[in-house]
C-alpha cells in the first residue's frame, strides 16, 4: 500500500492519514463546541452585567501576565503557525491551545472587540503540530498535518468545511503542495464539522438567498462594490498596522494594555452602547434585514484594531464579517443590488481583501448563503483581494516564491 499512487502523493499510508485526521478532528471539534458555547455564555453575561466592562484593564493585565509568564513562542499567535509551516521545527507549544482560549474568553467577557477564528486556527494548529511531533513526521508531512489542523479549526468554528479546506490551503500560498494536502484536509475538516453537528455546536445561521435575487446585468454594480470592499480591507490593515506601531512605543506591555483598555472604554462611553464590542453577531444578522449606519463599519475597525493591537486575543475574521456586512448594508442605499445579495458579498469580500484568500471566501459564501451567490461572490472576492494590495493582516504570510519547500 505504501507504494501505491495515493501513498506516494501523500507521503504516508492511507491508514496513517486516517488516524491523523480522526485525531485532529475529534480534539478540534470538541474544543470548538466547548469554545462556541463558552463564547455565547460570556457574551450574554457581559450584555446582562455591563459593569463587567470596567474590568477590561484588569483582564488585559491578566492576559499579558499569562503570555509573559507561560506563553513563550505562543505569543506570536497566528504568525507562529506561518513560521512553523515555512520552516517546521516543532516550535508550537501545546499550551498555546488553552492559553488562547482563556485569553479570548477574557477579552470577550470584559468588552474587547475581537473575533474567534484566530483562536480556532491556533488550537487546531497546536493539536496538529503536537501529533506531527509525536509521529516523527518529516517537513512535508508536518506541513500537510498543520494544514489539516487549520482546516479543522476553521470548519468546526464556522460550520463551513469546504471553505475551511480551501482557506487552509490558500492561506499559505502553497504551490504544488496544495494537491498533496487536499485529501487529508478534506477528511479532517469534514470529520471535525461532523463532530460539531453531532454535539450540536451553536453555529450562526444566515439567510439562504434565492436565485431570483441574482441578475447578470448587475455585474457592473458587483464590480464597483468589490473595489470599494477592497479599499475597506486596506483601511482595516492600515489601521491595525498604525495602531500596533503607535502602541509599541509603550515598551511595557502592562502599561500598553491598560492604556489601550482605557481608550477602548472611553470610546464605548462616548458611543453610549455596546454594539461594536464582542463578536457583533446581532448587528451582522440585522444587516441582512435593513440598511445600517455608515458609522458602524468604521467604529468596528477602530475598536477591533485597538483591541488586538494592545494585547488582547481573539481574531479578526468575525469583526471583518461585521465590517463587510455593515458596510455593504449601508451602501445598499446607493448601489441598486438586493440588500441580501450586497450584504452577503460584503460579508466575504472585506474578509478576502484582508486575508488574501478569495477562493475560500467565495466558497464560504456559497456554504453560508446558498450556491447561487457563488459566481458573484467569486468575482467580488477576487477583485477585493486585488484592490486591497499585497499586504494583509497576517504579517508572516509569504508569497509562494518565498516558501522553502521541504
Amino acid at each position: 500500500m505504501r507504494n501505491s499512487k495515493f501513498a506516494s502523493l501523500i507521503g504516508l499510508p492511507w491508514y496513517s492519514w486516517l488516524k491523523i485526521g480522526i485525531s485532529i478532528a475529534v480534539f478540534t471539534g470538541i474544543t470548538s463546541v466547548v469554545f462556541l458555547n463558552a463564547l455565547n455564555y460570556v457574551g450574554d453575561l457581559r450584555e446582562q452585567q455591563q459593569f463587567l466592562l470596567l474590568g477590561l484593564p484588569v483582564a488585559g493585565l491578566l492576559i499579558v501576565f499569562l503570555y509573559q509568564r507561560y506563553g513563550g513562542a505562543a505569543s506570536k499567535g497566528n504568525n507562529l503557525l506561518f513560521e512553523e509551516y515555512y520552516n517546521p521545527k516543532g516550535n508550537i507549544p501545546l499550551l498555546m491551545a488553552p492559553l488562547v482560549i482563556v485569553a479570548t474568553l477574557l477579552t470577550h467577557l470584559f468588552g474587547g472587540s475581537a473575533g474567534r477564528e484566530g483562536t480556532a486556527v491556533q488550537y487546531g494548529g497546536t493539536y496538529a503540530d503536537f501529533i506531527a511531533k509525536k509521529m516523527g513526521l518529516n517537513k512535508t508531512q508536518t506541513r500537510i498535518t498543520l494544514i489539516c489542523g487549520i482546516a479543522a479549526g476553521f470548519a468546526s468554528l464556522f460550520g463551513t468545511p469546504l471553505a475551511g479546506v480551501v482557506f487552509s490551503i490558500e492561506l499559505f500560498r502553497l504551490g504544488k503542495l496544495r494537491y498533496k494536502a487536499i485529501i487529508p484536509a478534506l477528511l479532517t475538516a469534514y470529520l471535525s464539522h461532523g463532530v460539531c453537528l453531532l454535539l450540536q455546536a451553536p453555529h450562526t445561521h444566515y439567510p439562504f438567498l434565492d436565485f431570483q435575487l441574482f441578475q447578470i446585468q448587475d455585474i457592473h454594480w458587483v464590480i464597483l462594490f468589490a473595489i470599494l470592499a477592497g479599499v475597506v480591507a486596506r483601511l482595516f490593515t492600515y489601521t491595525g498596522d498604525m495602531l500596533s506601531h503607535l502602541f509599541k512605543r509603550i515598551d511595557n506591555p502592562y502599561w500598553r494594555v491598560v492604556i489601550g483598555s482605557l481608550v477602548i472604554l472611553a470610546i464605548i462611553a462616548y458611543i453610549g452602547n455596546t454594539k461594536y464590542i464582542g463578536l457583533g453577531i446581532p448587528t451582522i444578522l440585522e444587516s441582512f434585514e435593513q440598511p445600517q449606519s455608515g458609522i458602524d463599519f468604521l467604529a468596528k475597525i477602530v475598536l477591533t484594531c485597538l483591541t488586538l493591537s494592545v494585547g488582547f486575543k481573539g481574531g479578526e475574521v468575525t469583526p471583518l464579517f461585521f465590517i463587510g456586512a455593515t458596510f455593504a448594508s449601508f451602501l445598499s442605499i446607493y448601489i441598486p443590488l438586493p440588500l441580501l445579495v450586497i450584504t452577503g458579498l460584503g460579508f466575504v469580500s472585506v474578509f478576502s481583501g484582508s486575508t488574501k484568500t478569495p477562493f475560500a471566501c467565495a466558497i464560504m459564501a456559497a456554504e453560508l448563503f446558498g450556491i447561487y451567490i457563488l459566481p458573484f461572490a467569486l468575482l467580488s472576492t477576487l477583485i477585493a483581494a486585488f484592490v486591497s494590495g499585497q499586504k494583509g493582516i497576517y504579517s508572516s504570510q509569504k508569497n509562494r516564491k518565498m516558501i522553502k519547500r521541504g
